[in-house]
């Protein structure tokens, strides 16, 4: 996934410096976005595979709720890129939904560092990264 939003960075950005940090699992991801942080990076991409097993279920909400801590305290943008086995039934979809979404906030993380006036036009769109887009609410 990461090369996946590496290569769409580069292809829409010649600005962009990339910084790429691998860790053991997803719970060792606050840990070192914070180091990522503390080294200056403006915005930070955080790529996780989480399992069906209840545990990697809830160790994946506890590194989110620690990359959301790290975003008020640094007032920085950290894109979080999370793929969860039980999204799809079988491996080709999950596979799809997993470059999908790494090339979807790949496009989102360069229009946040350079054009971020731009994504006012997608709010209330019902856009979503990975999978099909659910479209706007629509009243009666």
């Amino acid at each position: 996934m990461a090369q996946v939003a590496i290569e769409e960075i580069r292809r829409l950005s010649a600005r962009a410096e990339i910084v790429r940090r691998t860790v053991p699992g997803v719970k060792d991801t606050p840990a070192e976005a914070r180091r990522l942080l503390d080294e200056g990076c403006d915005i930070l991409m955080v790529f996780g595979w989480v399992s069906r097993s209840q545990i990697d279920k809830t160790c994946a909400h506890e590194a989110c709720q620690a990359l959301m801590l790290l975003r008020v305290f640094y007032g920085r943008h950290i894109v979080e890129v999370f793929v969860h086995e039980d999204e799809a039934e079988d491996e080709k979809a999950l596979y799809q939904i997993a470059i999908n979404r790494a090339r979807e906030h790949a496009q989102n993380v360069v229009l946040l560092m350079e054009r971020p006036h731009e994504l006012t036009r997608f709010a209330g769109k019902g856009l979503r990264q990975g999978v099909p887009d659910v479209g706007p609410l629509r009243g009666e």
